[in-house]
């Protein structure tokens, strides 16, 4: 059997214009811990910068548009002030020698207009409404 240490899994490898540190790579999990506006905060610098170690980070899945929006309090990359947030959080991971890539999400009609600009429908590719889910 051979030793941990010495497995492809710890050694670099290129990714296209990048060299990842290991193999590893940190699948996106949606935290839904950012605010009304859809802005990184501190707490999301803090938690990507403690995980930079990883080979590359994949990040939370990230709303494109705000009619891509699907859930309360997930992050967006469509304003100027959403683009300077994931910019403190890129600036952490790098500055740890770390590599990240943004997810990014547009969920279609599976949204509800309560996260709808003006309470729309949701934006899907064909006209087949949403069957939107009653609460009891």
């Amino acid at each position: 059997m051979s030793d941990a240490t010495s497995s492809d899994l710890f050694q670099p490898v290129q990714m296209g214009k990048m060299i990842l540190a290991n193999r590893i790579a940190m699948a996106p999990l949606t935290r839904s811990r950012v605010g009304e506006g859809g802005v990184p905060g501190p707490m999301n610098v803090e938690y990507y910068a403690q995980r930079a170690s990883a080979g590359l980070i994949v990040t939370e899945a990230t709303n494109i548009s705000q009619q891509g929006k699907g859930y309360a309090y997930t992050p967006g990359i469509y304003t100027d002030e959403q683009v300077a947030g994931w910019r403190k959080v890129t600036d952490a991971v790098h500055a740890k020698g770390g590599h990240i890539v943004c997810q990014l999400w547009h969920v279609g009609r599976i949204s509800h207009p309560s996260l709808q600009p003006g309470g729309q429908l949701p934006v899907a590719p064909s006209a087949i409404k949403p069957a939107l889910a009653r609460c009891a």
